[in-house]
């Protein structure tokens, strides 16, 4: 049945993918040997933002560095709650210095940045749901950054097995639909451990369930202002059931940044 949904004005935080490029592989998406086409990933993404700002949302821009070619994905490079900043600690080698260039950002703009002592990946892993952090591991953010994040926000934190490498992050394979009474998620439930699954079952028992073709396409990868859902455009069956909710689809093509892995919700970091 359908509800009423209210969307709520949100603070984005990108980067352009000016340097956008496969160099390396660190997740299963990523072969260095197919071609990028930085134009057409620069197009796209600014079609993203322009599509956030269109639906009233402020979005700002930390400037991009060469060398870095992942810096496009925002989401990865801290978590925000109540204005306070937990940074990143990457797995890959290859991504630490984004961290140095989205804390400069948050510092300039009047934030402290705590920094991470166990590997964490910002968004890519954490998700706050109003009540909860739910939590990723089992591909890069380890369980004790999971310890680090609850006594740094003093907020729950739900811990999640990821158990495929296609969904090497936990925003790949979830993301948060509503807040407060109405807080509810969309997710893949076989990226999970058996015992992540229960968990999700128990605390989100009226969720949206993807199916892997969608999950596949990014659909998980979204971004939802408690109205709009802003997603793949390949994820059909997955906008079908959130229409059927109440939801917005609004889809954005993000599909050159799906050779490195990367979504709408990869390439946004949120400023709570």
């Amino acid at each position: 049945m359908s509800e009423s949904r209210v969307p709520r004005r949100r603070r984005f935080l990108v980067c352009e993918p000016r340097h956008f490029a496969v160099q390396y592989a660190i997740n299963p998406w990523m072969h260095p040997d197919i071609r990028v086409d930085v134009d057409l990933a620069q197009e796209q993404w600014r079609s993203l933002v322009h599509t956030y700002r269109v639906h009233g949302h402020t979005v700002d821009t930390v400037e991009p560095v060469p060398g870095l070619p992942d810096m496009v994905f925002a989401a990865n490079s801290a978590v925000v709650v109540d204005g306070r900043v937990f940074g990143s600690l990457f797995h890959a080698p290859e991504r630490r210095p984004e961290s140095l260039h989205y804390d400069t950002w948050f510092k300039a703009s009047g934030y402290d940045v705590h920094r991470p002592e166990s590997v964490c990946e910002g968004e890519g892993d954490l998700v706050p749901t109003g009540r909860y952090v739910l939590a990723g591991t089992g591909f890069r953010t380890t369980r004790e950054a999971h310890h680090e994040v609850q006594e740094f926000f003093g907020v729950p934190v739900i811990g999640l097995t990821l158990v495929d490498p296609y969904f090497y992050h936990l925003d790949t394979a979830l993301f948060v639909l509503g807040e407060g009474a109405a807080e509810n998620i969309a997710y893949y439930p076989d990226a999970f451990s058996p015992g992540s699954r229960e968990v999700l079952r128990r605390l989100y028992p009226d969720a949206v369930e993807a199916t892997r073709e969608d999950a596949m396409a990014f659909g998980l990868n979204s971004v939802c202002d408690g109205l709009h859902v802003f997603m793949s455009p390949d994820a059909t069956a997955l906008a079908g059931r959130l229409a059927d909710r109440g939801y917005v689809p609004v889809p954005v093509d993000l599909s050159e940044l799906r050779k490195a892995g990367g979504g709408v919700k990869c390439c946004t970091q949120e400023i709570r």
